[in-house]
């Protein structure tokens, strides 16, 4: 029988990621109010199956994500705003 070495760490470039600065947008712009009953701005924190989307995508700061997610219950509630969208087949 023969031994195969194997090496584990092969020497590959390392590629580093350089991340934009996300901002909050509702802290840059003072005008632009979050309430549950402007579903056309909620719509921008959900994704594509109508899940809200974490602060680390979206870039909002923790106040205004809590503000944000209370928002899009309350538009589920009153149907301003699905619970689940159906996936196109």
């Amino acid at each position: 029988m023969t031994t195969q070495e194997t090496t584990t760490q092969e020497s590959k470039p390392q590629k580093r990621f350089f991340h934009k600065k996300k901002f909050c947008k509702f802290c840059n712009d003072s005008t632009l109010k979050i309430e549950y009953k402007k579903p056309e701005i909620l719509r921008e924190f959900l994704t594509e199956r109508g899940k809200i989307m974490p602060r680390r995508i979206t870039g909002t700061c923790a106040r205004h994500q809590r503000q944000l997610t209370e928002a899009i219950k309350r538009a589920r509630t009153i149907a301003f705003l699905p619970y689940v969208t159906l996936e196109s087949r």
